[in-house]
């Protein structure tokens, strides 16, 4: 919940953190040209691998490279050893990737709540000076509350929602 008097984020990024940032994840992406992207069916139609799975794809591998007389000529063990290897390579930096992605969306989200809170109490305050005959008011409330839909068969606007305090 918001707390009006609680601001817990209050800060702004330098045009050139920004610059920096953004040209930290091209020096990611530069750094694994071959990432992929998949399209929504091919995701769900890809089988994927877990702890189990893992452990009998490496136990596999194991089985292939000891007994190499015993794999079929259009199957690769060094493929499959690059490809998990890979694997486990990506997960180690998805994991730092979603953790920084959290944080990163969490203080988006706290930001814009904070934003948009003391925005909705401000839009009460111009109301109860409009109300109150405060001159100048009644135009800040008419341009605020454009912003929310209107009953068109009573032609009134809906009120926002009150700002928890």
């Amino acid at each position: 919940m918001s707390n009006l008097l609680n601001n817990r984020v209050n800060a702004t990024a330098t045009a050139a953190q920004v610059t920096a940032v953004k040209a930290a994840f091209q020096t990611i992406l530069t750094n694994l040209p071959f990432l992929v992207g998949l399209t929504a069916d091919e995701r769900k139609s890809l089988i994927t691998i877990d702890v189990s799975n893992k452990a009998f794809t490496e136990d596999a591998i194991n089985a292939g490279v000891n007994n190499p007389t015993l794999v079929p000529s259009y199957l690769s063990v060094a493929n499959m050893q690059s490809d998990l290897t890979l694997f486990t390579q990506l997960d180690e930096i998805s994991g730092l990737a979603n953790q920084l992605c959290e944080r990163i969306e969490d203080t988006k989200m706290l930001a814009g709540s904070e934003a948009y809170s003391v925005a909705l109490a401000l839009y009460k305050s111009f109301g109860s000076a409009a109300d109150a005959g405060v001159q100048g008011a009644d135009s800040i409330v008419e341009q605020l509350k454009k912003r929310f839909p209107s009953n068109s068969s009573t032609g009134t606007t809906a009120a926002p929602p009150v700002p928890v305090q």
